[in-house]
């Protein structure tokens, strides 16, 4: 099993950054790759960013160019570092981890999520 908490959302302006931050716990040992998805009101869950466990990274061509994520192996988090906010960036922003092993295959798991809104 493993647990992902996030934290860093919050209000901004528009133009402004904010950092998310997403902790993970448990068989941290067995994930892959960690990213980002967020859902705004009304609209599907959508792929925001990845950064798997060796290779490079990927993002949503809505947000390449302002934001980065990066990750600090050594405490097992995850950040997601957004600049030149929009308004079309507030939603719920959820982290994932892909979880592999030879028993239990391949798992995905979700943090709980946590409110970015962007004001015009």
């Amino acid at each position: 099993q493993v647990q992902l908490v996030e934290s860093g959302g919050g209000l901004v302006q528009a133009g402004g950054s904010l950092r998310l931050s997403c902790a993970a716990s448990g068989s941290v040992f067995t994930i892959n790759g960690m990213g980002w998805y967020r859902q705004a009101p009304g609209k599907q869950r959508e792929f925001v960013a990845r950064i798997p466990k060796a290779g490079t990274t990927t993002y949503a061509d809505s947000v390449k160019d302002r934001f980065t994520i990066s990750r600090d192996s050594a405490k097992n988090t995850v950040y997601l570092l957004m600049d030149s906010l929009k308004a079309e960036d507030t939603a719920v922003y959820y982290c994932n981890a892909d979880s592999r092993s030879p028993l239990a295959g391949t798992i995905q798991y979700w943090g709980q999520g946590t409110q970015v809104t962007v004001s015009s």
